[in-house]
């Protein structure tokens, strides 16, 4: 049992080096402000919080060892998940043994097989998640005229992939494309254009991506220099959504599709959200993160939202007391207001499919309100329409 001492600690790992420390460190910077607000409300059961997170490395080896040194050794109050499938699907199997609330930070479908009943997913895929992230480009591509027909699925060598490409799998057949080429590269990838060229001799109409943050570079680079012009290009890339990967790229990023959590848009402007991120954006420059936050910060506050209303419901640290609470409850947090449903996942899914449009130069600014992220599914949300097919997006950038 944890000891019992004037300051509740939380444990937990990031990969804050390696393929995904960009998101890591900017939900690192979005803890540290959430612990700093709630220390300034008093803490949680009149207590301070302080947060202990170990480095991970992106190695999913190291994970297990981090968690059973956060119990046994540290001896914290409480565990949290890590950011993403590659940190937190290694730590479940100790989690589940030692029945802990768990909350985790994105990855996908990580409970769809293990279906461990205090686990709680802080992403807004819903109870089907590896077909909702990936729903979105596929139903809007049927909408098109001419319909597309077929598509490549081309993606990393990773864990977090594999869930994402099942979705794409499934949407192909429930919208009716037909896959006529698939390919998995290695991370270590440096000329992605032996990977296009395969993908353009399939003649594909839809091209699907799965790529961690530096390949998504590479691969919109290596995309926009090809003849090559699939009529829609996205889908499930990790690294669009991240601010330096946004101004890096600049206008070679219009006319892609690709999903996010949080936009800038009237419809997701939830209680607190503006203010949360106007002090993460005054702190980002100096703490060398994301410089906007849109895709880590709101959920990673709203993560620990969750754990302290769960705590402050319950009156305590007991693991079967907090998941109880937390599988009843409704959570109001500055992702709006969550409720948990099948394996812990979201009980609605709220994922955005966003089109690049307009983008000109590399300045962050013209990204801060939204304007150059054009919401195109779901339809209650769009805030215009979809440039398709992807030369005529193209064609716009260059005449506009």
């Amino acid at each position: 049992m944890p000891t019992t001492s004037a300051t509740i600690r939380i444990g937990y790992c990031l990969s804050l080096t390696g393929p995904v420390a960009g998101n890591s460190r900017s939900a690192r910077l979005a803890h540290d402000i959430w612990r700093e607000d709630i220390n300034g409300r008093g803490g949680m059961l009149g207590r301070p919080v302080e947060l202990i997170c170990y480095d991970d490395r992106a190695d999913a080896s190291l994970v297990p060892g981090i968690y059973q040194r956060l119990m046994d050794e540290d001896r914290v109050d409480l565990v949290t998940g890590g950011y993403g499938t590659n940190s937190i699907l290694p730590a479940m199997p100790l989690i589940m043994e030692r029945q802990r609330f768990f909350v985790g930070l994105m990855g996908l479908g990580v409970n769809n097989a293990l279906a461990y009943p205090n686990y709680f997913a802080m992403i807004p895929t819903g109870p089907d998640p590896n077909a909702a992230l990936t729903e979105g480009f596929f139903a809007l591509a049927a909408e098109q005229k001419p319909r597309p027909a077929t598509v490549a699925l081309v993606s990393a060598d990773a864990e977090f992939s594999r869930n994402p490409i099942l979705g794409a799998k499934a949407n192909s057949e429930k919208y009716g494309f037909r896959i006529v080429h698939e390919a998995i590269y290695p991370l270590t990838t440096e000329d992605f254009v032996p990977v296009i060229d395969a993908a353009a001799e399939s003649g594909c109409d839809l091209l699907f991506l799965c790529s961690y943050l530096a390949d998504s570079i590479s691969l919109v680079r290596t995309i926009h220099a090809h003849r090559f012009r699939p009529k829609m290009v996205g889908g499930a890339m990790i690294g669009p959504q991240n601010t330096a990967v946004k101004t890096t790229l600049g206008p070679l990023l219009n006319g892609f599709v690709n999903y996010e959590y949080w936009v800038p848009v009237p419809e997701r402007m939830f209680p607190s959200v503006q203010e949360m991120l106007n002090t993460y954006q005054a702190r980002a420059s100096d703490a060398g993160v994301d410089l906007l936050g849109h895709y880590m910060a709101p959920l990673a506050y709203a993560q620990m939202q969750v754990v302290a209303q769960a705590v402050g419901a319950t009156g305590g640290f007991d693991d079967a007391s907090l998941s109880a609470y937390a599988r009843g409850t409704t959570f109001h947090t500055v992702m709006g207001d969550i409720r948990f449903g099948v394996k812990g996942e979201w009980a609605e899914p709220r994922v955005l499919q966003v089109q690049f449009q307009g983008i000109s130069g590399h300045e962050v600014g013209q990204f801060r309100n939204g304007s150059r992220q054009i919401v195109v599914s779901p339809p209650n949300l769009v805030s215009g329409g979809l440039s398709y097919p992807y030369a005529e997006a193209l064609g716009a950038e260059q005449t506009g």
